[in-house]
């Protein structure tokens, strides 16, 4: 893996040389991505879920999710509703994760948390 922050790097192919990450990989990007992505218990996947007073933001948050997606090549899913929208990222190909599922979360992120 390079220093290169997160956000700043785009999602490469997913390919027979993609891996899944170890444990000790998983916690130290998810230390990079923020408190606000969790492991799911299976830790095969992490999820950050935004909360709303309604639904248009949560509809905006899904197109910008949608969008991002598109633009890196890599594909999250997506349920939201009234005053919520939850994001799950993980590398289908390998039922795991892999890095590029941390670099899709750290662009959202960054998107998202701006002050």
């Amino acid at each position: 893996m390079t220093t290169k922050k997160l956000s700043d790097r785009s999602c490469p192919a997913c390919d027979s040389n993609t891996i899944p990450l170890d444990s000790a990989t998983i916690e130290s990007l998810l230390a990079q991505i923020g408190a606000h992505w969790q492991l799911n218990a299976d830790g095969k996947s992490i999820t950050r879920r935004y909360t709303f007073k309604g639904f248009a933001r949560a509809v905006y948050l899904s197109n910008l999710c949608a969008w991002l997606a598109e633009e890196q090549g890599h594909h999250p899913d997506i349920a939201f509703g009234w005053g919520y929208c939850q994001v799950t990222l993980t590398t289908h190909t390998l039922d795991a994760l892999s890095e590029i599922d941390f670099i899709w979360a750290a662009k959202l992120s960054e998107l998202t948390d701006r002050s």
